[in-house]
């Protein structure tokens, strides 16, 4: 199996931080745990250095300052030292054998850039998750929350990491942004064979808005969905580009060669 660096932002989390590390170490693949604190004035850097000390997989990186989830994420990926990549958030958690399919996946396929779990919603309102169009809108937002995805490490700084426009840190949308940059030159494989990621329900997440945005609960706001695209694309563009340059490089390397 490939080995595995998990990355954890962390922003006030002690109330949930300690189940997503238990489900990060019983995972044999996850060779390196990075917990990287975005300035929390909680307990979550007692709850890491608790672990830490009883694991030595488990790291802790701080901010100097909140810079929202995405710098997070970017700034721990440059410590990583794995093959792969995973991201999940300090309120998700992986379920038993999660790291094992998406490694294996990877390894199977070593044509693939990343690779995408499926996700169980636990605790979200009845109206979200009895509504008739819950799975299939379920299943696209399994293909963009962070927790869900496993990505080889050079392909991650090659597309530049996850963009870290301001009004993504308000509103949310860079892991849309960078699904759809992987989608565009790679493909977004996801193993729906099973849930292997569990997000839990709390107010004001952002998997809520989205699914009442998408079943008509909940008006998006026009600017937000215009600005929302217009930074997508941006991103989606430079991404490409750097993509591009390397493919061309690496041609000219072998012609020459």
């Amino acid at each position: 199996m490939l080995p595995v660096s998990i990355i954890i932002p962390c922003y006030n989390a002690a109330a949930t931080l300690a189940r997503t590390l238990e489900s990060c170490v019983i995972q044999p693949e996850a060779a390196q745990i990075i917990v990287v604190d975005d300035a929390s004035s909680d307990a979550s850097v007692e709850i890491v250095s608790r672990y830490g000390a009883r694991d030595p997989r488990i790291g802790l990186l701080q901010m100097p300052v909140n810079g929202g989830a995405a710098r997070a994420r970017n700034w721990a990926a440059l410590h990583a030292t794995q093959a792969l990549l995973a991201f999940i958030d300090a309120d998700d958690e992986y379920l038993p054998g999660a790291l094992a399919a998406a490694s294996g996946f990877l390894e199977q396929h070593p044509a693939e850039a990343s690779v995408r779990l499926d996700v169980e919603y636990t605790g979200f309102p009845a109206e979200i998750v009895g509504h008739p169009d819950f799975a299939a809108h379920a299943a696209t937002l399994s293909n963009t929350v962070p927790s869900s995805l496993i990505i080889r490490r050079p392909l991650f700084a090659a597309i530049g990491g996850f963009p870290m426009d301001d009004f993504f840190r308000r509103n949310g949308g860079e892991d849309g942004a960078l699904s759809w940059a992987l989608r565009d030159i790679f493909g977004n494989p996801r193993l729906a064979d099973a849930r292997r990621v569990r997000m839990h329900y709390h107010p004001r997440i952002h998997a809520e808005r989205y699914f009442r945005i998408c079943m008509g609960m909940q008006t998006a706001v026009a600017e937000d969905v215009a600005d929302s695209f217009r930074l997508s694309g941006q991103f989606v563009h430079a991404a490409r580009t750097a993509i591009a340059q390397l493919r061309t490089l690496d041609t000219l390397a072998g012609a020459s060669s």
